[in-house]
């Protein structure tokens, strides 16, 4: 599952909403990144055809069919295979090199591994 940057900006709209109709997104996300009516209504499309998003009559109401957080799994699987040539432990072992983590949140990063055993 590949999941464009425009299509994802659809998709926070409809989390966020649920269901709401299609000109309701057009006016969300005009106001929040300028996008046009016809930009919109392309992604929407896409969504639709992907899987990702039911449309719903009357009204073109959309229902959003994937959740946030399978998205963003599949988003860092797909990562992790390309970046890390699937090896998770480089994943983590990177993510925590790169980073001035508070003493908070690595106690919470340790209870998060714990947890996972």
């Amino acid at each position: 599952m590949k999941i464009f940057d425009s299509e994802l900006k659809v998709l926070k709209v409809l989390w966020e909403e649920e269901e709401i109709r299609a000109s309701q997104v057009c006016k969300i996300l005009e106001e929040k990144i300028h996008w046009n009516r016809n930009t919109t209504y392309t992604v929407i499309k896409k969504c639709i055809e992907k899987g990702y998003v039911e449309r719903i009559e009357p009204h073109f109401v959309c229902k959003v069919l994937i959740s946030r957080k399978d998205v963003q799994k599949q988003s860092i699987s797909d990562m992790i295979g390309r970046l890390f040539e699937g090896s998770s432990s480089e994943f983590l072992k990177t993510f925590l090199e790169q980073g001035n983590y508070s003493e908070q949140e690595v106690e919470e990063f340790k209870k998060i591994v714990n947890e996972s055993k």
